[in-house]
């Protein structure tokens, strides 16, 4: 069994409280032999793979295997190509390069759900969003990239994986995956 959950901004990627005040997935009424394929930080949103099989997680994310995740980024600021060209062909993060990956200046998406909490505006700080498609995801990669080049993730949402998108799984819930879709997870090339 795989499971999509559509992870709100304030959720932990585990079942247990960690003291913070964030929301752990026990909340969320999820069948109770499922646990997290990789993880999401509290303060990052969106698709969130559960699953009862273990060998499921080195097959998705270990970056030998090249399976893409798309993730969506507001930063401060505008950037400028030459920092976006930075992001795609590697940056040093310590002491380690990122792998190339794909990045793209975008406009905010109209589908996009609202934050509760909202990012905090700024009428001298304008913003930008982009897409990015990575092959790995160490701790906090996209948001340590971002800040490198000088432009601060302030929000952050995973939307793809393989080919699998979130679509319209509404913020908070979840469901279980077709075996068509669970193909599509396993898809190397983004479409």
């Amino acid at each position: 069994m795989v499971i999509a959950f559509n992870k709100p901004y304030g959720v932990l990627s585990q079942f247990t409280s960690d003291g913070s005040g964030n929301r752990p997935l026990s909340e969320f009424s999820l069948p109770k032999e499922v646990y997290p394929i990789g993880r999401l930080d509290s303060d990052s949103e969106g698709l969130l793979l559960l699953s009862d099989e273990i060998g499921l997680t080195d097959q998705l994310l270990n970056p030998k295997n090249q399976h893409p995740r798309r993730y969506i980024s507001e930063v401060e600021r505008v950037p400028e190509q030459f920092k976006l060209h930075q992001l795609e062909t590697g940056i040093i993060i310590e002491s380690r390069k990122t792998l190339p990956c794909k990045v793209t200046l975008i406009d905010k998406p109209e589908w996009l759900w609202e934050r509760i909490p909202p990012v905090r505006f700024r009428k001298s700080v304008p913003t930008a969003w982009l897409q990015l498609e990575l092959i790995e995801g160490k701790n906090r990669q996209v948001r340590k990239m971002t800040a490198h080049i000088g432009h601060p993730t302030l929000r952050l949402i995973r939307v793809k994986i393989g080919n699998f998108t979130i679509g319209d799984l509404a913020l908070g819930t979840w469901r279980k995956l077709t075996s068509k879709e669970i193909d599509q997870l396993f898809s190397k090339r983004m479409r």
